[in-house]
């Protein structure tokens, strides 16, 4: 039986009970199982064309992410994203007395990209901590990616981190943003959410009056009044997630890379009224949420202020927070770049890598997004990702500096006109 597209079962769900929070919406359009954006395969988009070419063994849609699809990811822009993580990592495994195990949980793993770099990466760094590595893809969808093959690499299909007693980090990059959010309006009656009817054969957003007070507590938690006519996104599944990376993390660290901000920059009435929803096709930015639903990629900031606040209720410390910009520099990024040149001596070769590694940090680019590190049982550890360490650029100083591959996205020659990252 062939299920239903996501617009399909959006239409079903209010034709049966009425208008569907915009939360249900972004829910089903995202992740409905075999139609919606983040579960089905790009090459099965009818507007795209594609068909049986798609790689055996890998069902993760290779067409969502890169130049030919709507956007692309630190570890797709360069390998020295995941080298500097392995070198991080390295870190938390002898803060953590080196174990024998050091598990690694990458919920949202994709294609498995991250993972690959990271273990082939952590051999360079120490021996001892690559064996000690089991680096856990955990996805919704299925079918082995790039980390086939290598040791220590497993992958499991959970929507939720399913392992107890992991001694070691969870991990997590650009995951936190694709989680579906409830839309309010701060209208004069008051807060008002935000849902999608259809009138006449067309989806429409539309606000109810009989508001459901569950996403207000989180406003009220951060003290917050929003200003007449102003929309925000909150993401109410923060709550549930937090305590089970809790749940699941007996001894080690959290490590978040997302695109967000702290509440008070997040919720700004002068910067940003109309919210932070936000819809990327071919890498164009859309913000048209009601269109091309399941084929369009779509993602709210994340606020760090609930994150922190939410880890500390479920046993979570805050750490550290940064830009990536400045996290991958204090674990090495400017060496790296330094020793670019003798690592390739091909002209074009450089000035490919060259791109990649800079987009990693730039201000208008990845480097904006937000580190954050928090612990569970592990003291006021000091990580080198958040501040300038002598010992993490020795160790990279003496480290093979890594250089694109057949599985990175050469963002030089992909460049277009429609190009946003």
């Amino acid at each position: 039986m062939q299920l239903m597209s996501a617009e399909e079962e959006i239409r079903r769900r209010i034709a049966e009970k009425g208008p569907i929070t915009f939360g249900e919406f972004m829910e089903v359009a995202l992740y409905w199982p075999g139609g919606g954006y983040y579960t089905s395969s790009g090459n099965a988009d009818p507007l795209r064309g594609g068909g049986p070419e798609q790689p055996q063994g890998i069902q993760v849609s290779e067409e969502r992410i890169g130049a030919s699809g709507d956007y692309f990811t630190s570890p797709l822009a360069h390998p020295a994203f995941g080298a500097l993580i392995a070198v991080q990592l390295y870190q938390m495994w002898r803060i953590l007395d080196c174990p024998g195990v050091f598990t690694v949980l990458e919920p949202g793993a994709g294609d498995g990209l991250l993972c690959r770099d990271v273990l082939e990466y952590a051999g360079e760094v120490s021996r001892d901590f690559r064996d000690s590595l089991r680096y856990f893809c955990i996805d919704r969808r299925s079918g082995a990616g790039h980390e086939r093959g290598l040791a220590g690499a497993h992958r499991i299909v959970a929507d939720t981190l399913p392992l107890r007693g992991v001694v070691g980090c969870i991990l997590s990059n650009e995951l936190l943003d694709a989680f579906p959010v409830r839309q309010v309006v701060m209208q004069p009656e008051g807060l008002r959410e935000v849902y999608v009817d259809q009138v006449g054969g067309l989806l429409i957003a539309c606000t109810d009056y009989t508001f459901d007070v569950g996403p207000v507590s989180r406003l009220t938690d951060l003290d917050f009044v929003p200003a007449e006519g102003q929309t925000l996104e909150i993401n109410v599944d923060l709550a549930s997630w937090t305590f089970g990376v809790s749940r699941a993390l007996e001894r080690g660290f959290v490590l978040t890379v997302d695109y967000g901000r702290s509440a008070r920059e997040l919720y700004s009435v002068e910067e940003r009224f109309r919210g932070t929803l936000t819809t990327f096709y071919r890498h164009v930015q859309t913000d048209s949420p009601l269109e091309r639903i399941g084929r369009q990629d779509m993602t709210s900031q994340v606020d760090f202020t609930s994150v922190v606040r939410l880890g500390k209720r479920a046993g979570l410390d805050f750490l550290d927070i940064t830009d990536q910009r400045s996290f991958l520099g204090n674990l090495g990024m400017g060496h790296m770049l330094e020793r670019l040149r003798s690592a390739v001596t091909d002209r074009m070769e450089f000035a490919d890598n060259r791109r990649g590694m800079q987009e990693l940090v730039s201000p208008d680019g990845l480097g904006d997004f937000k580190v954050l590190a928090q612990g569970k049982n592990v003291g006021g550890a000091s990580l080198w990702g958040f501040e300038p360490s002598d010992e993490a650029r020795k160790l990279v100083a003496g480290l093979p500096t890594p250089v694109l591959t057949e599985r990175h996205l050469n963002l030089r020659q992909g460049l277009n006109p429609g190009w946003q990252g």
